[in-house]
């Protein structure tokens, strides 16, 4: 997706080798007319699946899976991170590890937001090693809802989070795929939807 490549090389910012800084327009303050166009892509990628959820894990993955399940008319159901007095229904749970916060949380989705019947698309900001997707992977297949494929906004492909779960025979679109960084320089793959242009 041109438009998000064109984003990420302006106001994008990498640490180290591995990690990409996107507060700016995704993580922390959010572009709205950006994730608007991302949620409309990821929604025309999926539009033939017969979606009836769309997934995610709070807190990054909300605002481009609110745009992809508005585009698909469908509701938003995403994985919260810590138990509060509410959640008090049967939990479907896991752990996921997060690789830039370095910490094991355990996530749950009520089991009432999720059945048999449900076609599910999948939706992250980012895919790295892919333990967040994982993860909601565990929680759908314990409510046996199948899932169509798993939409993501910015993968690093240079690390394994893309063969894990295509291991598991999912569909993997990322709009952005990142080969490697190399120099302050990042070196862009084809992304999936590019078929689309």
């Amino acid at each position: 997706m041109k438009l998000l490549e064109d984003k990420i090389k302006r106001d994008g910012l990498i640490l180290g080798d591995d990690i990409l800084k996107v507060d700016s327009f995704i993580t922390h303050q959010i572009d709205i007319e950006l994730m608007k166009a991302i949620g409309q892509r990821l929604a025309t990628v999926y539009t033939e699946n017969k979606i009836t959820k769309v997934v995610t894990i709070e807190a990054s993955g909300i605002a481009p899976a609110i745009y992809a399940a508005d585009f698909l008319h469908v509701p938003l159901v995403f994985a919260k991170k810590s138990k509060n007095v509410t959640l008090t229904d049967e939990l479907l749970t896991t752990e996921v590890f997060s690789f830039t916060k370095k910490v094991t949380s355990t996530v749950s989705i009520s089991h009432k937001y999720l059945s048999p019947e449900d076609n599910i698309l999948i939706v992250d900001d980012f895919l790295a090693n892919g333990q967040a997707a994982s993860g909601l992977v565990d929680i759908i297949q314990q409510a046996q809802s199948n899932i169509a494929g798993v939409g993501i906004v910015i993968e690093k492909s240079f690390q394994d989070g893309r063969k894990l779960l295509q291991d598991k025979g999912l569909q993997v679109t990322a709009l952005t795929r990142i080969g490697k960084f190399e120099n302050r320089q990042i070196n862009f793959l084809e992304a999936d939807d590019a078929y689309l242009d």
